[in-house]
């Protein structure tokens, strides 16, 4: 998710004379929505709230329509102006009018699309006939069993219902055509579907407060009910659809945390003493939080789950500097949780909150600023650099390839009550990385010794080829045979005959 750097910005105190270490601090008017409205803003939504956003989509899609509107009627009058040069037939100028308007038509339909239309007589008519073509040609997804959570939710929901007797009755039946409509609108875009799903929550909110006359308070739960009853039917189809880069912002960030293993709480000036035993508990409480929130279906739960974790960090630091800790405490804590724990599928989870939780939530309240909070832990968790930690470019380019890591605690000076685990932990991790920077001088003089073989073997070729171009070689015709020496010479008569052993008597 791309963070408009418009939205918040992430800075750092000044490092005073005595090298004091920068903290990580956000300033609080720069979570609310940048046009000033008073409420949250959020990354996805470029900085605006949720009602300011949808102003800015809606003014910036009829600007669009507006567009293509007069480039058709651009194009139209070219191709008149040039038919009528050509003296076109008025049939064929008629037929290329009528083209244009069928194809301007068809652009408005389908960029122009509200929640409205489920609520006409024409969608519940087309959504009549759609049930009578699918009861001849029912299809696997009908067919198949609900879950059983959604039996449950579907059954709790009821029963809550039952408590507003006829506005329950209403609001049970716009659920029911806002899902049925949904179920038929699965072409639709990731974000048109949410927008779809914020302007029920928008229409509904507004029927019980003017309609039925529904107080606040009750609204407030109606719509938590309405919402969960909704996204759990509706979670599979949404949540990290194959239409979207959801899954791959999920790998990229994984990977970036990954990477960020070695960084430590002292980098961060995270106040929190995992030493404290109270402490190391909240940290662990707060971590599991954060990656429970990924099992959760419904956006108010994930919410609740980022709320959770941030309430065990405050406590976390008020044990450790036995005082209320304040926000520019809680942020870098909050990221270091988010380092330590890897939550998965971060960013789909950020993305289905806001895309289908009630907007209520995310502007105001607890849920909307710790939400805001964790936006901003992700956007410096993938900007973070050397400066970002106060290290020196050479020392961070270190550490993200692996080379080395930050120095260890020595068995020595371990705590007491430190258990016998952790003390191994980082034995190991020394060891470990002692192993590293010997394969490491292994590998660079193996490579060494290749490049000299390969350079001893290039030197004896040339030395080869030099003395064969010095000293060529000559290859002579073969001589003749030589006679024997007793063989008679029948070439040669002037030899004196060969000689003939002689016999002595004595």
């Amino acid at each position: 998710m791309f963070l408009s750097l418009t939205f918040f910005s992430l800075h750092r105190k000044k490092m005073s004379l005595k090298s004091e270490r920068r903290g990580i601090h956000v300033d609080q008017s720069e979570l609310l929505c940048k046009k000033g409205c008073g409420y949250y803003g959020n990354p996805a939504w470029q900085g605006f709230c949720s009602k300011c956003w949808r102003e800015e989509y809606h003014k910036a899609r009829q600007k669009q329509i507006q567009e293509d509107w007069e480039l058709a009627e651009r194009l139209q009058r070219e191709e008149e102006e040039a038919y009528a040069s050509s003296q076109s037939t008025q049939g064929a100028q008629s037929l290329t009018f009528s083209k244009f308007e069928e194809k301007k038509t068809n652009e408005k339909t389908r960029k122009v699309t509200t929640v409205k239309k489920f609520f006409t007589a024409s969608s519940r008519t087309g959504a009549k006939k759609a049930e009578i073509q699918e009861a001849k040609a029912p299809s696997p997804s009908i067919n198949r069993q609900a879950s059983i959570e959604t039996d449950r939710v579907s059954k709790e929901f009821i029963e809550f219902l039952k408590t507003y007797h006829k506005p329950g009755q209403d609001i049970y039946k716009q659920c029911k055509l806002f899902l049925d409509a949904m179920n038929h609108k699965r072409e639709l875009s990731i974000e048109e579907q949410s927008e779809c799903a914020q302007d029920f929550y928008q229409n509904v909110a507004e029927k019980l407060q003017t309609r039925w006359k529904v107080p606040p308070e009750k609204v407030e739960k109606a719509m938590d009910q309405i919402e969960k009853y909704i996204m759990t039917r509706q979670y599979k189809y949404v949540f990290c659809p194959e239409t979207t880069d959801d899954e791959k912002k999920d790998l990229a960030v994984q990977k970036r945390i990954r990477a960020l293993h070695w960084v430590t709480p002292q980098m961060l000036c995270v106040p929190v003493n995992e030493e404290i035993p109270e402490v190391s508990d909240m940290v662990v409480k707060a971590i599991t939080d954060i990656i429970e929130m990924d099992s959760k279906r419904v956006p108010r739960d994930k919410l609740a789950c980022i709320t959770k974790c941030s309430k065990h960090i405050f406590n976390a630091i008020k044990i450790t500097k036995n005082e209320p800790a304040s926000a520019d405490d809680f942020l870098p804590t909050l990221i270091y949780i988010v380092l330590k724990g890897n939550p998965p599928r971060l960013q789909s989870n950020i993305q289905y909150i806001t895309r289908f939780c009630n907007p209520s939530r995310l502007m105001t309240g607890e849920d909307g600023y710790y939400f805001t909070n964790l936006c901003c832990a992700v956007a410096f968790i993938e900007k973070l650099d050397a400066q970002s930690l106060n290290l020196s470019q050479e020392d961070f380019d270190r550490f993200m390839t692996g080379q080395t890591s930050p120095k260890k605690q020595e068995s020595d000076s371990f705590s007491p009550d430190v258990c016998l685990g952790v003390k191994q932990m980082y034995k190991n991790l020394d060891l470990l990385s002692q192993l590293n920077e010997r394969q490491e001088r292994i590998v660079s003089e193996a490579k060494k010794l290749e490049k000299d073989l390969i350079d001893w073997t290039d030197g004896i070729t040339k030395e080869v080829q030099d003395i064969v171009e010095k000293y060529p070689l000559e290859i002579k015709p073969k001589n003749q045979a030589l006679a024997a020496i007793d063989s008679e010479n029948v070439e040669n008569d002037k030899l004196p005959p060969p000689l003939q052993p002689q016999v002595y008597a004595g």
